[in-house]
């Protein structure tokens, strides 16, 4: 069975969120909202966006960050009966026309997760393009492979079994530090991954949430830790690739 959603982590983007729903409805997927404790304005589109029947909302009281969002999105897919669940931001900035192209390879390829490696604009902000670079570096260490092409993108579609056995099991990064983390777990666990290009806007109004010192810093502490399971784990992780 592969009966797949949309899951959108929502902080204070009232403005572009209709749009993001409406475009993912028209491409067949169901949608189930994250308010992750917004602004009343936010909430309010939000609500109004739940009374459509494929649109599904979980309000959170306290603001989780992106990574804690984006977990409880997948647990109530999975709790939908839902298969797979594809992973967008809230502020438009990835390209919607490249759904169809995504669901189709998780369809030939139900065990995989799909990840999105990113052609970027001019409207990229530099220092965040170049600091992705780093956490590439690190991400390659710490799986100890070059598998991962891009481990910051947000839009990518995860088969839920596997993924919700990961996230119940592990104390995974709540912020903006879950995106690369939740990769590198996974292919610890020996997590089938596939990799398609998909352009990535930012828009001139858009709102970020990634606090430069903040987000950074638990970024830097995430590949720590990171660094030392692998060492613990290298041995088992190296051993499974090798037999399959």
């Amino acid at each position: 069975m592969h009966k797949p959603c949309a899951v959108i982590p929502v902080y204070n983007h009232e403005h572009a969120v209709p749009t993001v729903v409406s475009d993912l409805l028209a491409a067949g997927l169901p949608c189930v909202l994250v308010d992750d404790a917004s602004d009343p304005a936010c909430a309010t589109v939000l609500r109004q966006l739940a009374e459509h029947p494929q649109v599904f909302l979980v309000q959170l009281m306290q603001n989780q960050g992106k990574g804690g969002a984006v977990m409880a999105g997948l647990r109530e897919a999975g709790r939908l009966s839902f298969s797979h669940a594809l992973q967008v931001d809230a502020d438009g900035q990835h390209d919607l026309a490249d759904v169809a192209s995504f669901i189709s390879q998780s369809q030939a390829h139900p065990q995989a997760l799909v990840g999105g490696y990113p052609q970027y604009d001019d409207s990229v902000p530099k220092a965040r393009l170049y600091a992705r670079y780093l956490t590439h570096v690190w991400v390659w260490i710490n799986s100890l492979s070059l598998a991962i092409p891009d481990s910051m993108c947000g839009f990518r579609v995860y088969p839920l079994p596997a993924t919700l056995a990961l996230i119940d099991s592990v104390a995974l990064g709540r912020r903006m530090d879950f995106d690369p983390e939740i990769l590198v777990r996974l292919s610890w666990r020996n997590q089938p991954m596939c990799w398609l290009p998909t352009r990535v806007h930012y828009p001139k109004d858009g709102i970020s949430h990634f606090r430069l010192f903040h987000d950074n810093a638990l970024i830097s502490k995430m590949h720590t830790k990171l660094f030392f399971g692998m060492l613990l784990r290298a041995p088992l992780i190296l051993w499974r690739r090798w037999r399959g």
